[in-house]
């Protein structure tokens, strides 16, 4: 599809790719920032053909649910970020879980999944693809072992999440993508939660990088979508299947806005991060939390791979309290003046949320008792999952503190 000029600052630094990849000084408006073309239907040439099918990788946009400009520079600029060759954006981040699965997994073929991932994710997988014939099989991928004996002959794709969430367990990367690998099966990982300032999945051998942009790369919580990234050929042959016949096509104003969030990126994820260890810090010594999860803290069970796998942290930590939440959640939840008690994850606004942990267990994912209680040894009977926004981090504990007080 017609994308952007290859741009003269590619080899640049992430810093500099994040403002400049995607950019089209070929265009006839040749605007300096990008810009946004919310047409749903282009001029053609009269030899173009009616079907999707028909279409060349190099040929001009025709129709906004099979490419636009405004989409395919934010699509550059992910593959950029995540040094991919091409990426394919959806109108949301479950639209791209759902089309890529969909797209490479067949009748007869064996998905193993992370047993803790986003729950929109696990639900999807546990409820729909075994009634298509898709065998699933659940497993703690922080443990290779484990993730080496679940690999079968049939199996097509291993799908991780790294951070996870909620609990925010870590997965070796390059240790998985070799295992995979060696039995014929791709990797797929889900970077929400890393973002590629912390981890570029690629580069360990990932296959496939999914993102919700609705989170960190938008980063403003005012726009939804999804993307997928990896290999040209790869891509293209998701664009002509799930990207054209699925529906799942994104709006260009939310590439737009998502494509502006894309530029502070970098500077967003240090200023999170930082903020996000200040607050872990102050949790783990408040005297009405038993325990803080958060990679940059020595007290994560997996603090040695992230140091070695990320590069940032990130801005997402979860909580558990002393005692069970129980009443004190409402209360903590109205106390709140600062911190929005709110789902999602990612924005400029810090957002907390309790997860209680036998829902998730009956609702979401695909856990047997020996995985259910290594989850509960994360999450006990619920946590608090915080994405610590941009605000001052001292007014951030001022109000968790206020929140947390009396909450026996």
């Amino acid at each position: 599809m017609d994308s952007p000029t290859p741009n003269p600052v590619d080899r640049t630094r992430l810093e500099t790719r994040a403002i400049h990849a995607g950019e089209n000084h070929a265009s006839p408006a040749a605007s300096s920032a990008p810009d946004l073309v919310m047409s749903n239907s282009f001029i053609a040439d009269p030899a173009t053909g009616f079907s999707a099918e028909t279409l060349r990788d190099d040929q001009p946009h025709v129709y906004t649910r099979w490419s636009n400009p405004t989409i395919a520079r934010l699509e550059a600029a992910v593959a950029s970020l995540e040094l991919c060759e091409d990426a394919l954006c959806f109108a949301t981040g479950m639209a791209a879980v759902s089309g890529l699965l969909l797209h490479v997994l067949r009748p007869g073929d064996h998905l193993l999944v992370g047993d803790v991932i986003y729950a929109g994710a696990s639900e999807l997988i546990r409820q729909r693809l075994p009634a298509m014939g898709i065998d699933v099989t659940a497993v703690d991928t922080s443990d290779c072992s484990a993730v080496r004996d679940a690999l079968r002959t049939n199996t097509r794709l291993l799908y991780v999440e790294t951070p996870c969430n909620p609990i925010l367990r870590l997965t070796d990367l390059r240790a998985v993508a070799d295992l995979a690998h060696q039995h014929g099966a791709g990797l797929v990982v889900d970077s929400t939660l890393a973002t590629p300032l912390a981890t570029q999945p690629v580069e360990l051998g990932a296959d496939w990088v999914i993102h919700s942009l609705s989170k960190y790369l938008g980063g403003h919580g005012d726009s939804l979508g999804g993307v997928v990234a990896g290999r040209r050929e790869a891509i293209a042959a998701l664009r002509k299947d799930s990207g054209v016949h699925l529906g799942g096509a994104m709006s260009p104003f939310n590439a737009w806005l998502i494509h502006r969030g894309v530029a502070t990126l970098p500077v967003r994820m240090q200023a999170h991060s930082a903020n996000a260890l200040r607050v872990a810090r102050f949790l783990q010594d408040h005297p009405h939390v038993a325990q803080v999860v958060y990679p940059g803290l020595e007290s994560h069970p997996q603090h040695a791979l992230a140091a070695r796998q990320m590069r940032l942290p990130s801005g997402m930590l979860t909580f558990r309290l002393a005692k069970p939440a129980g009443q004190a959640l409402s209360r903590i939840a109205r106390r709140l003046r600062v911190v929005h008690y709110a789902v999602s994850l990612g924005h400029v606004r810090s957002l907390l949320f309790y997860l209680p942990t036998d829902e998730l267990l009956r609702t979401s994912f695909l856990l047997n008792p020996t995985q259910a209680a290594a989850y509960r040894g994360y999450a006990g009977d619920g946590i608090f999952r915080m994405s610590v926004g941009l605000e001052n981090p001292d007014d951030l504990c001022a109000d968790l503190d206020q929140a947390l007080s009396d909450v026996d």
